[in-house]
């Protein structure tokens, strides 16, 4: 094992994708061997790549607010541990939004990092990206059969729709999120942090 913050230093330095990334690497990932929680999501907006700060945009309030978490909280990399599919921005979609994250990443470092955070109790799969890539095959046909399910993968793991504005119709149309699965997130978190 090459020790947490050597194995940070080393991806802080990746260049592995450059040549995809218009806006260039800035590599956004935040972990303590202490953390109890792990959030992997999918990649830096434009807005964190900019800030270095992940989740550091209106995607992120939303994601705060499922968890009941004040900034400070969530900022605590010795309590939960950020790590997105892709570690840049990936660059913009012609057909809106952003491109998916860059394939490098995941298999790169993620079984690398994980390694080193022998506390985590609680990994929260936020969007289809990070619950295709870790469930696989148990990955239910759809997202939102994925998130229905969510008692069948727990309760180290909890996948969770992106917090995106895109996101919005979604929980409209399946209010159960709100009512059965943010609750469980809260109460969890709770008691780990």
């Amino acid at each position: 094992m090459v020790g947490l913050a050597a194995l940070l230093d080393e991806i802080a330095g990746c260049r592995i994708c450059a040549e995809h990334l218009p806006l260039g690497p800035r590599p956004v990932v935040r972990a303590e061997a202490t953390a109890r929680v792990l959030i992997i999501g999918q990649a830096p907006g434009t807005k964190v790549h900019e800030s270095g700060t992940p989740w550091d945009d209106r995607s992120g309030d939303r994601l705060r607010d499922w968890l009941d978490v004040a900034p400070e909280t969530f900022y605590d990399a010795s309590k939960i541990a950020i790590m997105p599919m892709g570690f840049c921005y990936p660059s913009a979609n012609p057909k809106g939004g952003d491109n998916p994250p860059r394939p490098e990443c995941a298999p790169q470092w993620h079984d690398l990092i994980r390694a080193e955070l022998p506390s985590i109790e609680l990994t929260l799969l936020v969007g289809s990206y990070a619950q295709t890539h870790y469930f696989g095959k148990a990955a239910k046909r759809t997202m939102t059969e994925t998130i229905r399910a969510w008692r069948d993968y727990g309760p180290e793991i909890i996948p969770t729709p992106h917090p995106s504005w895109r996101t919005t119709f979604w929980l409209k149309k399946n209010p159960w999120f709100d009512d059965e699965v943010v609750p469980e997130i809260r109460h969890r978190l709770q008691v780990l942090i």
